[in-house]
């Protein structure tokens, strides 16, 4: 397996990244709640919109597997496709499935939460660990939970949101339930490791990393700013740099 297989591992849950803040007035965001740190962010163990941190982490692997390369978020550089695949009353943000820094300006309805990972990495059937993408490998939930929480062990984490940063955000951590994905013709995996993966449903995958789910930010512009650098294993000291320009409607 090549380093850049493993990197697309490791960032494949990455396809939205970081946001954060504590609280100052120019956030647009509800007040914190007793003992919050980060007001705004809504706490891990809650079920927001009716759904687990969990969940949301698979919805989100789901949301950005499902669109073809052409109008994919994560490969888009400008922020044109952000709107690609939103449903709900939960917006997703793409992230990037390389290093460097990526600046997109996105317009996003108002009322809709934000949910993002920070830092991620996915493991399964849809990614060349098991069959049927590796023929002949069965597919051992333990031994890709296993692999997904060693991708996210260590990895210094960068978080804010108009400029004022967002504390703990080790604390975030979500391993996933066993998912599937549902890949489109033209689909990122196929793609990114240069050979043919049919369209088609594919199951099991976990995930590993650190997400966050915001409450609705106020009408207005908004900036979101996350960094994530890996601190040991293949990767170490690459990085990876996501600012968003956010207009949030009225």
């Amino acid at each position: 397996m090549s380093n850049f297989q493993r990197f697309f591992r490791r960032v494949a849950a990455a396809i939205a990244m970081a946001i954060g803040l504590t609280g100052a007035p120019t956030s647009g965001l509800p007040p914190a709640e007793s003992g919050n740190l980060n007001p705004g962010v809504l706490p891990l163990h809650s079920n927001p919109y009716g759904e687990t941190y969990a969940e949301w982490s698979a919805r989100f692997t789901q949301w950005g597997f499902s669109i073809p390369v052409a109008i994919n978020p994560i490969l888009d550089v400008t922020g044109a496709n952000c709107a690609e695949g939103q449903s709900g009353p939960v917006w997703f943000l793409a992230g990037s499935f390389s290093s460097g820094t990526v600046e997109r300006s996105c317009t996003v309805p108002h009322g809709k939460a934000l949910f993002f990972p920070i830092d991620g990495a996915l493991f399964g059937a849809a990614v060349f660990d098991c069959e049927p993408t590796a023929p002949g490998v069965p597919c051992d939930v333990p031994t890709l939970r296993a692999a997904a929480a060693d991708a996210v062990d260590s990895v210094t984490l960068e978080a804010s949101i108009d400029h004022v940063p967002l504390h703990n955000l080790t604390d975030y951590r979500v391993p996933s339930p066993v998912f599937s994905v549902t890949l489109p013709e033209d689909n990122v995996v196929a793609f990114l490791f240069g050979v043919d993966v049919p369209s088609g449903t594919y199951a099991p995958v976990v995930s590993d990393g650190y997400f966050l789910m915001i409450a609705p930010l106020s009408a207005g512009a908004h900036t979101i700013h996350f960094k994530a650098t890996v601190n040991s294993g293949p990767f170490t000291g690459s990085a990876s740099e996501i600012i968003y320009h956010l207009t949030i409607g009225r």
